[in-house]
């Protein structure tokens, strides 16, 4: 997933996953087009001699954050000045007193702010990889201040009477299709976050807004917190039925917190799920479970509990102020989707199939459990046990076998070949970008005549200072408007470190992800818009994950498998028949996965359009939800309520549906591909490109599906994918 962008105009409640949007610093090796400067040039000057590292020119390739020269101490005082510019900037153009239009107005809002993104983008990026408790203290501080700044600027009556009458007079300006897109989104973002409110109204949505931003900065510190808590440390004989690179992922884990001898599961998703898969000590899988499923639900100094209750009642509370029944109305209105009513058809069109079929599943398992005279009853922490055996058994085909041909140096060269067929990318590794992390690669990426649109990082591997998952962001985004200015994008994965010398293995599912966030990578370098706010990854939660999940058809197929999907020791391709185990059990317990993605999607849904919420009993509304639903007891939620920081800190909320909404586009767009029996077609990769990858938020979604596809989607490629049909 992308980090949420923090808008200019973007409401507090996506602050703490945020990264600013405003205008982007420039690097030194673009030619500026002849634009008025956003900043008064005194005061310019007056910063260009500040010896803080983010108001000196930055003397490296790409203009690329000097990581080496940034301290903790820079950016609070960073963070102080380039506020005080940019509202600086924005009184200068609300107070302008000639006749607003979008080159005095629109214009320069969007070059405003350029010093307050180069000190966010770095700041919040570092927060979640290599975070410490000052970066933490300093993210307490900040993420209030920036929602007051931001309330600040929404707020501003002359500003948006500037807005409201380049608005009113677009239809008579000449306006380019671009430029119409910009004013329509920036109005409606003053509007969707207060500019029409006033008195008492106006002050406490400001409230609202702070306390948000306040409590999703702690309940994702919580999420780091407590994860880190948890170890389950291992002797020798703990480590029965485990395969060979999991416990070499184990014995990494623990050597690297200086336990010898001794071999440790932490709750990393590629650490823990692997160990509840093949793990034979059923205690073992109970406690590395719990420990998984109970982040954030501890009663200690950590519980999300709290956070998770006032922030459904403040949401609820900030929708009624902006006139909106609840707040998945007021999410869903700017989105693909349009309505709640519209999410949950979805939705529930989904679950049905998907827990008859995870019936089917829990009847196999407990078939083999009654075959191995299993005592017990069949519990959540036992089910990716026996689904790993009943897949071996039904399709004779085991996932430590498989990961022996999925090693994480052919899976990158892989992605970028795909990238290479796709749109003529290149990418050259470089190692004179500075970097906060030795384990940090950078690529230098060029189009197909060679020319250089960006850098593209990779930050793959799992350690104690950075927050679980996988996700794309950005040290600056494309644009044009102030110049040539490419994109620096990073993404990021939670991969087990092998020891020194060893081969880092993949799941498939690892594999997958590694092409989903790349495809989100490719979305932001392959930005070719003139605005910030409509660059890249800039679109709504229901779009964006399009282009990322189509990405992940391509290494599924039978050509790229074989071509890359080869042997980590002899290098030989995987064999035809394996190719074919893979193939047969490609749908197999995908009851059990959509089950437990929609339960969470549905128990988002649901705290989000209550109109009057009240007290709330986290744990009792999850199991009141999903038990009204029919639920099967032995899968939970993919993300329980304490730790879903899609949510609750990563601008999710009312929107975790999306993954499922991209997927019927982008199931049915691969098979634009595959019905002319190639999936490097290169018309239909030009479609790809010029409706998908590089425009940004430019166009209506829906037309800029039609113009890929030839026809809006249908759901009949996400059923048969998931083999509901």
């Amino acid at each position: 997933m992308p980090n949420k962008p923090y808008r200019l105009l973007a409401t507090a409640s996506v602050i703490s996953a945020a990264l600013w949007l405003g205008g982007c610093s420039k690097q030194p090796e673009t030619t500026p087009e002849d634009t008025p400067a956003a900043a008064d040039t005194a005061q310019a000057d007056t910063v260009a001699a500040d010896t803080n590292p983010f108001f000196t020119d930055w003397d490296t390739p790409f203009g690329a954050p000097p990581f080496g020269e940034i301290k903790t101490e820079h950016f609070m005082p960073a963070f102080e000045k380039a506020m005080a510019m940019h509202m600086a900037q924005i009184d200068a153009i609300a107070n302008d007193d000639s006749v607003p239009n979008f080159a005095n107005t629109i214009d320069q809002m969007e070059l405003a702010g350029a010093e307050l993104t180069r000190v966010a983008r770095v700041f919040f990026n570092l927060t979640g990889t290599e975070s410490s408790p000052e970066l933490q203290e300093l993210q307490r501080q900040i993420s209030p201040m920036l929602t007051r700044h931001s309330n600040q600027i929404q707020m501003n009556e002359a500003l948006f009477k500037r807005v409201k009458a380049v608005y009113d007079a677009r239809n008579d300006s000449d306006l380019s299709a671009e430029q119409m897109r910009l004013i329509e989104r920036l109005y409606d973002g003053f509007v969707r976050t207060g500019a029409n409110l006033e008195g008492e109204a106006r002050e406490r949505l400001a409230a609202i807004n702070e306390r948000i931003s306040a409590l999703t900065t702690e309940f994702g510190q919580n999420m780091l917190n407590d994860s880190r808590e948890f170890i389950l440390v291992l002797e020798e004989s703990d480590l029965d039925g485990l395969p060979q690179s999991a416990i070499d992922a184990a014995k990494a884990q623990a050597e690297s917190r200086e336990m010898p001898g001794k071999y440790a599961i932490t709750l990393n998703r590629s650490s823990v799920e692997p160990f509840l898969q093949f793990s034979a000590r059923r205690d073992l899988r109970e406690k590395a479970f719990k420990g998984w499923a109970l982040r954030g639900d501890n009663d200690n100094e950590f519980d999300n509990k709290e956070n998770v209750e006032e922030i459904v009642q403040l949401r609820a509370e900030r929708a009624k102020l902006l006139g909106y029944k609840h707040h998945s109305d007021y999410v869903l209105t700017n989105t693909m989707a349009e309505t709640p009513e519209a999410a949950m058809e979805l939705l529930e069109k989904v679950w049905a199939p998907a827990v008859a079929q995870a019936e089917k599943e829990r009847q196999w398992i407990l078939e083999l459990m009654a075959e191995e005279g299993a005592d017990f009853e069949l519990a959540p922490w036992d089910w990716r046990y026996y689904a790993e055996k009943v897949r071996k058994a039904r399709f004779d085909l085991d996932q430590a076998e498989v990961a022996a041909y999925f090693e994480l140096e052919n899976m990158i060269e892989a992605k970028f070949y795909v990238a290479n067929r796709l749109f003529g990318l290149t990418f050259e590794e470089r190692n004179d970008i500075p970097v906060y992390n030795p384990v940090v690669r950078v690529w230098e990426v060029k189009d197909a005549a060679g020319n250089a649109i960006g850098l593209f990082y990779g930050d793959y591997y799992a350690r104690p200072t950075k927050r679980t998952g996988a996700w794309m962001s950005s040290f600056r985004n494309q644009q044009k408007l102030a110049g040539d200015v490419k994109p620096l994008i990073i993404n990021n994965m939670n991969l087990n470190k092998p020891a020194e010398g060893e081969a880092t293995l993949m799941t498939f599912s690892d594999a997958v992800t590694l092409f989903h966030e790349f495809g989100h990578a490719l979305h932001g370098l392959l930005s070719n818009v003139k605005y910030p706010t409509l660059a890249g990854t800039n679109v709504p939660r229901d779009w964006v994950e399009f282009p990322a999940q189509l990405y992940e058809h391509f290494i599924e197929q039978p050509y790229m498998l074989e071509k890359f999907a080869r042997h980590y020791q002899t290098n030989e391709p995987m064999p035809a028949e394996l190719l074919q185990r893979i193939k047969d059990a490609g749908n197999f317990n995908q009851g059990f996965a959509t089950v437990e993605y929609t339960a969470s999607a549905l128990v988002d849904m649901a705290y989000h359009r209550m109109e009057d919420v009240g007290e709330i009993d986290v744990r009792a509304f999850e199991d009141e939800v999903l038990t009204a639903l029919g639920k099967p007891e032995e899968i939970i939620m993919r993300h329980r309520s304490t730790h879903f920081g899609h949510i609750f800190a990563g601008g999710y909320d009312s929107a975790y549906y999306a993954y499922m909404w991209s997927e019927i586009l982008d199931a049915d767009g691969f098979d634009a591909f595959l019905e002319v029996n190639d999936i490097f077609d290169e018309e239909t990769s030009k479609r790809l490109y010029d409706y998908i990858y590089s425009r940004g938020d430019t166009l209506n979604y829906l037309d800029a599906y039609t113009n890929f596809r030839g026809r809006a989607p249908t759901t009949d490629a996400l059923l048969r994918n998931r083999g509901f049909n």
